[in-house]
């Protein structure tokens, strides 16, 4: 496309080149009913983009110097035992490890109760889906008998065809036992309750009191007869629903027809990992949907079963209290926003020079200036009650860079006119520089940290990359096996109730991958509780409904009291231990089988990302087990077969004939699909070959990240179907 061709694209706007599709939508969307103006708002931006790319790219250079000064170290030691000492003194010489200050705590205020006050469940879902988006706000609440009946969460898939009543009585007999453990009655089994009604402003079930009466809540309807009554438990609501014209209720000797749980609390709308966004027209279906997320306006129309549905947020929802007053229970988990990173510039905004903006400094700007709409509430449901805006940004390397951010959003209050701190930061330790020195990165930000969490994904695409030159790395199974694992997610948390995070801010634990398996997530995932988190990410609004009953059975507070009496349970040394292989004698078959497994876990990721603009998805792995793919997990895969390449434990021949087997795969995995672009027989594709290059240029990737491949590759991909 010619110069001119792409500038009638353009318009200006205090010295820079907007596209013309976001500029519409800040100054006819966004702005109106913020109090801002547009000359103010670009003004601003320009303002904020002149300042701040410079330390911008130093940061970025720090990187990349940093990383080449650790390559050396390695190299000039290569065929040496590794001296562990030496390693982290050479870390401190190079400022890669700071030394950790005096201690000190969190002063973030103005924070919801979702954030400070109550585990549980937390959603990660694209914001350029629309109908996902609504689905993780209104995932507050789920149905624990649609989630047992409908998953193998009691220990087989559910039947095909109708309704099975066996199954469906197993799946009452499950949810009484789940009441019996959180909300006793005294003398009595709710399995053999009968009636449930409020007297006195009492809850009674078959006129036994609960055990702790102060569980309960509340009421809707007549209080001898209620449509539902409200429980509470650990900070979480139930709502038991009583209905004897419904089917379950009919057949239900007390006409309970079903029991809800308030289940995602939070949700992190994610403008990053999980969405390809790459120029303006993905830029602004991401703000968009954000901007229906905190006006309350968003809608989302589908077809299921032969018929047009429109998906709406879920209004909050009020309750007679036993006080004889109102109580109201939010119908919409909390919502925060996740920007990108340092990293990526994007062609939507292009400064003064005709340079590609910090796709951060845009993020910024517009998703705080979006989130105003919620601020301005007067009425009606509202995402913060305590006006706050929650972001989260990741792929922060270190203090210095969380800093960075920090002064970020103190100019872009500035330039909206917002009180100093309304922006919240949530600070993702998954960079292995941001790991050995979290204390320091949580000091950065001190005034904003509203979270932090552990993610294995990232984490361990960062360790690969930053140790690539100290040996081939363990297969991936057993690099979860190492020590440094269990020492990151001990040390994140012991950290975080260093620095006062308990009862202000979330400890947060990673996502769970396979959608599919919710036994396995029921028998697995009870451990982040009991770890001290506060939050941990779950796939899906169902998994969300599972795992909150985890939250019901751990008392995370308690949990975390009697963590902050024993110290750190583990230290930087721990940290600092290398996952390389100790024994590398690999069968050829045990090599190729963990290739081809990374292989097609990267082409089944990338081929719907590159050619359909897809950033995560249920991708079927190499045994057809569906698992979430995101940049992240493609990340790792490809780090680690980049790894295995240079240090000879595959050769580059027999890698090319894996990937073309791999794609072959793909292709079968994906036949039903119309929309899908086979990569055979000709393997050269924008897809192939994005996947190619984030193996056989991993090493120089900056930290090993995805983006500048796939960016790259799928902006070629939108030019030929524009092209025709």
């Amino acid at each position: 496309m010619a110069d001119d061709d792409v500038s009638a694209n353009y318009l200006e706007r205090a010295g820079l080149q907007v596209a013309a599709e976001l500029a519409g939508f800040v100054e006819e969307e966004a702005l109106p009913g913020t109090g801002v103006t547009a000359a103010d708002f670009w003004a601003g931006l320009a303002a904020l983009v002149a300042d701040f790319s410079p330390r911008n790219r130093e940061l970025l250079a720090i990187r990349e110097e940093m990383q080449a000064k650790i390559d050396a170290w390695h190299k000039a030691r290569r065929g040496q035992p590794h001296d562990h000492e030496a390693y982290k003194a050479f870390l401190y010489e190079i400022g890669y490890i700071v030394p950790e200050g005096a201690a000190f705590e969190i002063e973030t205020s103005k924070v919801d109760p979702e954030i400070a006050e109550v585990p549980g469940p937390q959603l990660v879902v694209p914001i350029t889906n629309a109908r996902y988006a609504l689905n993780a706000a209104n995932a507050r609440w789920g149905s624990l008998y649609d989630a047992l009946y409908g998953t193998d969460a009691m220990g087989s898939p559910p039947p095909p065809g109708g309704y099975e009543r066996g199954r469906g009585a197993r799946v009452v007999a499950r949810a009484r036992v789940f009441l019996d453990e959180a909300f006793p009655v005294q003398g009595l089994s709710h399995a053999d309750a009968r009636r449930y009604h409020v007297k006195g402003g009492q809850l009674l079930v078959d006129d036994h009191p609960l055990e702790m009466p102060e569980k309960f809540v509340g009421w809707r309807g007549h209080p001898r007869a209620p449509e539902a009554v409200l429980l509470r438990n650990h900070g979480l609501h139930v709502e038991l629903v009583f209905d004897r014209t419904h089917p379950v209720g009919a057949r239900d000797q007390a006409g309970l027809a079903d029991v809800r749980l308030e289940a995602a609390v939070s949700a992190i709308m994610d403008c990053e990992d999980s969405v390809a966004c790459v120029d303006a027209e993905d830029k602004v279906m991401a703000y968009r949907n954000w901007l229906g997320l905190m006006t309350g306006n968003l809608e989302a129309r589908f077809e299921k079963g032969g018929e047009t549905l429109t998906r709406r947020m879920a209004p909050d929802v009020d309750y007679s209290a036993p006080d004889g007053g109102t109580v109201t229970v939010k119908g919409r988990a909390l919502m925060l926003v996740r920007n990108v990173g340092h990293l990526m510039t994007n062609p939507a905004i292009r400064d003064a020079e005709g340079q590609e903006v910090f796709e951060g400094l845009m993020d910024a700007a517009v998703t705080t200036l979006i989130a105003m709409h919620d601020l301005k509430k007067s009425e009606g449901p509202r995402n913060s009650a305590e006006g706050s805006v929650y972001v989260v940004k990741p792929k922060m390397h270190g203090p210095d860079e969380v800093a960075f951010s920090d002064a970020i959003f103190t100019r872009v209050e500035e330039m909206l006119g917002l009180p100093r701190h309304t922006v919240k930061l949530g600070v993702m330790d998954e960079e292995r520089r941001t790991s050995v020195n979290l204390k320091e990165c949580i000091r950065a930000a001190r005034h904003r940290v509203c979270f932090i969490n552990t993610g294995f994904l990232d984490r361990t695409g960062d360790e690969i990359h930053t140790s690539m030159e100290a040996g081939p790395f363990s297969r991936k199974d057993f690099i979860k096996r190492k020590s440094w694992i269990t020492a990151y997610e001990n040390l994140n948390v012991d950290i975080g109730l260093e620095c006062g995070l308990s009862g202000r801010a979330q400890i947060g634990k990673g996502m769970w991958a396979m959608p599919d398996r919710m036994a396995a997530m029921l028998e697995a995932k009870i451990e982040h509780p009991k770890a001290g988190a506060t939050c941990a990410w779950v796939p899906s609004p169902t998994a969300a409904t599972l795992h909150a009953l985890h939250y019901h059975k751990v008392d995370v507070f308690a949990v975390q009291a009697a963590l902050k009496t024993g110290g750190r349970r583990a230290h930087l040394d721990g940290l600092l231990d290398i996952p390389l292989a100790a024994f590398r004698k690999w069968t050829p078959e045990q090599i190729a089988r963990e290739v081809e497994n990374n292989a097609q876990g990267i082409l089944g990721y990338v081929v719907r990302w590159v050619d359909q603009g897809v950033g995560c998805s249920k991708v079927p792995d190499i045994h057809d087990i569906g698992l979430m793919e995101d940049r992240a997990t493609c990340r790792i895969s490809a780090q680690h077969i980049a790894n295995w390449l240079h240090h000879g434990v595959i050769g580059e021949q027999e890698l090319h004939a894996i990937l073309r087997q791999m794609a072959e795969v793909v292709d079968r995995q994906n036949a039903g699909d119309p929309a899908y672009t086979p990569m055979a027989p000709g393997f050269d594709g924008p897809a192939f070959r994005a996947a190619c290059e984030l193996i056989f240029e991993g090493r120089a990737l900056p930290s090993g990240y995805t983006e500048p491949v796939l960016h790259a590759r799928r902006l070629e991909r939108k030019a030929e179907l524009a092209g025709g």
